[in-house]
């Protein structure tokens, strides 16, 4: 969720309007910042890890030379938050610079061949092997123009990215590129722009280009070129003029930054699946020498917790026990010794209660391993191994994109250790791998096919006076997380239980119409769950259930029903049936006429510092 900006202006320094145009990326979260411009064939360079402002203060981010240039703002994947981490990064002899949004997952192998070729890398980001493929394209064809170097560059890279490149062998071009990670180019009479963000340049044009996936695009004061990357075919595309707020167009047209997350999910999932193998090979490892483990988390991440110590019973055969971080002292801390292992999960690596848990375990000795999204964070520096999980900064303080990704990553480690124990066998690895690849997909379908009949039953059910979330197994953790999204943004109170639990009390309070979400994947418990349905339906509930597509028993049964892409896995079942769940919590919110993007009484801990 990097920030990217280029632009080439007349008779202007370019560095003003790129500081000026990064303050007005701020708002997607970042941890460094940097700018590089070209003059008289020399590449001048100001980058340093922390606020824009800060930077500022030390560096005088206007006072650089030219009237072309790039910025970046950084959310660390790869690499620490350190000033030669930040972007723009430089070829080996300093004529080439580039800024990337996105997550190259190939670089350990360009890398390693680059360096083969003599190229020297300072930093520890998968970023710096693009201006070095651009330099060794160029080295190897004199005559290439730096459009066509680019080209020959992104048709190597896997992953994710939006990339802007200057160089001081073309002074007068910024060469852009796009796949999975946005990009929009601006124009008027005295500039062109490139950025990841309309917001960056609406103050000075409303004039805008929206790059598509797969295409090269070149900037001049002349105007720009679109080409596919694919084979080179020039596209034409004239601009667009925007009509959106400054604050709509920060939320990319969403009415709220909650909605626009949601939406966000398909791609930062596919962001999360781009893990290194080797951090979930060293993670896996730690886990199988454990003799204990306690999965520590708050809130949403609890709930991925929770939902991943069935992944790791049913693949692994590894017990874990899920704790509320605030409870962990009192529950365990004695008990906690040298053979213990704490995964401590958190969205920001700072909360309160995780951090105190986790100092009380490496005071007994106990391995600390790290799951968070923030890189640099207090967690990161604690933990024995951590994984980032790539999911970017997440603005609504009701987590979304930030819960899919822990469970992707989670997932993903159970697969890991289950194969290094041997507990599956190589084709199971492979469908349930498969599966998890596809899942991005499935996510988008649902939000694409669903999000009108959510929508629906919201209005039907706005004056509920409370709901009950019920789930069996896995599907559990779903309902608690389901119940926690609409009690913290739509204030309404709501219950969860393990279906099997809800004769046990909570069926007292049923009576007509009294709203019951079931969560109901063609798993183990289908055929229990469906016993349950025509309990609370007996007593006059209005059932709402999140079924698989095609399900009729379950749709029989139902006053309302959400479907879900049939085919996941059950170990891999709430990732994608949280999403209506969440979608029902924000479009309840709204109904009801709160701001889902601040509720009342909560804050987020802390992610960029």
């Amino acid at each position: 969720m990097c920030g990217i900006f280029g632009c080439i202006v007349k008779d202007a320094n370019a560095a003003p309007t790129i500081h000026a145009s990064l303050k007005r990326l701020e708002y997607r979260g970042y941890d460094s910042v940097g700018v590089a411009t070209v003059q008289d064939g020399k590449l001048y360079l100001k980058k340093d890890q922390g606020k824009i402002d800060e930077v500022h203060a030390v560096h005088n981010l206007d006072d650089l030379p030219g009237n072309i240039g790039i910025g970046h703002t950084r959310w660390a994947t790869h690499g620490a938050p350190l000033q030669i981490n930040a972007h723009p990064h430089v070829d080996c002899s300093g004529q080439i610079a580039v800024v990337h949004n996105g997550i190259i997952e190939n670089f350990s192998e360009l890398k390693q061949e680059l360096e083969g070729r003599g190229h020297v890398f300072k930093s520890k980001t998968d970023t710096e092997v693009i201006p070095h493929l651009i330099e060794e394209n160029l080295r190897n064809n004199l005559s290439m123009s730096l459009a066509d170097a680019v080209l020959e560059t992104v048709k190597r890279l896997d992953g994710s990215y939006a990339i802007a490149v200057i160089s001081t062998k073309e002074p007068d071009r910024i060469v852009c590129a796009r796949h999975e990670s946005p990009l929009v180019v601006g124009v008027n009479e005295k500039a062109v722009y490139c950025a990841s963000d309309i917001p960056a340049f609406l103050p000075v044009t409303n004039k805008a280009v929206i790059v598509e996936d797969g295409e090269l695009v070149t900037l001049s004061l002349g105007g720009y070129e679109i080409k596919k990357i694919s084979d080179s075919k020039v596209v034409a595309r004239e601009p667009k003029l925007i009509d959106w707020t400054p604050e709509m167009a920060v939320k990319q047209g969403y009415q709220h930054f909650m909605l626009k997350e949601i939406h966000e999910q398909p791609g930062t999932l596919r962001n999360t699946l781009r893990l290194q193998e080797h951090y979930l090979d060293l993670m896996a490892t730690f886990l199988d020498r454990a003799h204990e483990v306690f999965l520590v988390a708050c809130g949403t991440s609890y709930h991925a917790c929770l939902a991943s110590s069935y992944m790791f019973s049913k693949l692994a055969f590894l017990v874990t026990y899920p704790v509320i971080a605030s409870e962990f002292v009192e529950q365990h801390g004695k008990s906690v010794n040298i053979d213990s292992t704490l995964l401590a999960v958190s969205q920001s690596g700072e909360t309160a209660d995780i951090l105190a848990a986790v100092n009380a375990a490496r005071q007994r000795a106990a391995t600390i391993l790290g799951l968070t999204n923030a890189i640099g964070s207090t967690l990161t520096r604690v933990s024995r191994v951590y994984i980032g999980q790539q999911s970017g900064p997440e603005i609504g303080v009701a987590a979304t994109k930030t819960f899919t990704s822990q469970l992707s990553v989670l997932a993903g480690l159970a697969l890991r250790l289950a194969k290094k124990r041997g507990k599956v066998s190589q084709d199971e690895m492979d469908f349930l791998a498969e599966k998890l690849e596809k899942l991005p997909d499935t996510v988008e379908t649902v939000i694409q096919t669903q999000e009108e009949k959510v929508k629906q039953i919201a209005k039907k059910y706005k004056d509920a006076k409370a709901f009950f979330f019920l789930g069996r197994g896995i599907s559990t953790a779903t309902a608690y997380e389901g119940r926690l999204k609409l009690m913290e943004i739509a204030y309404v109170p709501a219950i969860a239980f393990p279906a099997g639990e809800s004769k046990h009390g909570p069926i007292s309070l049923v009576e007509p119409g009294f709203p019951v979400v079931f969560i109901c994947p063609k798993d183990e418990t289908y055929k229990t769950l469906i016993g349950n349905v025509m309990e609370m339906k007996a007593r006059g509930a209005s059932i709402i259930a999140v079924i698989e597509e095609g399900d009729e028993e379950i749709k029989r049964l139902a006053d309302d029903y959400i479907e879900v892409p049939a085919g996941t896995p059950e170990v891999l079942s709430p990732i994608s049936f949280v999403v209506p769940l969440q979608l029902l919590a924000y479009y309840m919110a709204v109904e009801k006429g709160y701001n889902p993007d601040t509720p009342r009484n909560l804050a987020k801990s802390v992610t960029v510092k």
